[in-house]
């Protein structure tokens, strides 16, 4: 399952790099996460490995994410592994005006069983859906300092 998702931030692209580049912030813009940590690797490093700990709802989940690209400021590659689902992101900042930036993140979910695999085909609008919340929880952040770390 392929699709895109992408959000204009009222940032200049630099701005936004950091705070994007910048793991103690992913509290205040990925909803459910509870912990990170460096596996391998330098921080943002291509190859390096970091395990991501989410709670969604009652069920609390954990990822690696493997970096397999890191061009910034204008694009930022990882994978993202965890039971039965490969995740590959790909994400490209395109600055506009040297006001503004726009966020473009191409997502494909490889489903390794039955079970995940109808889930994708039953309901791929949520997969979207949650994609988008994560881009705009981001710029809510990180134009006007919203975290949604209180709402975990």
């Amino acid at each position: 399952m392929k699709y895109t998702t992408e959000v204009i931030i009222d940032l200049p692209r630099e701005e936004v790099i950091n705070k994007l580049d910048n793991p103690d912030n992913m509290k205040y813009w990925q909803r459910g996460l509870l912990n990170y940590e460096l596996l391998e690797g330098s921080p943002g490093a291509e190859g390096a490995k970091m395990k991501l700990e989410y709670k969604m709802g009652k069920r609390e989940m954990a990822m690696t994410e493997t970096i397999t690209k890191n061009l910034f400021p204008s694009e930022f590659h990882a994978n993202y592994d965890t039971k039965g689902v490969h995740n590959v992101q790909k994400n490209f900042f395109h600055d506009i005006d040297g006001t503004r930036t726009k966020w473009v993140s191409e997502s494909e979910f490889q489903f390794a069983n039955f079970g995940m695999k109808l889930m994708g085909w039953l309901m791929p609008g949520a997969f979207k859906k949650q994609s988008q919340k994560y881009l705009n929880d981001f710029k809510n952040f990180a134009e006007n300092g919203t975290s949604v770390a209180e709402q975990n």
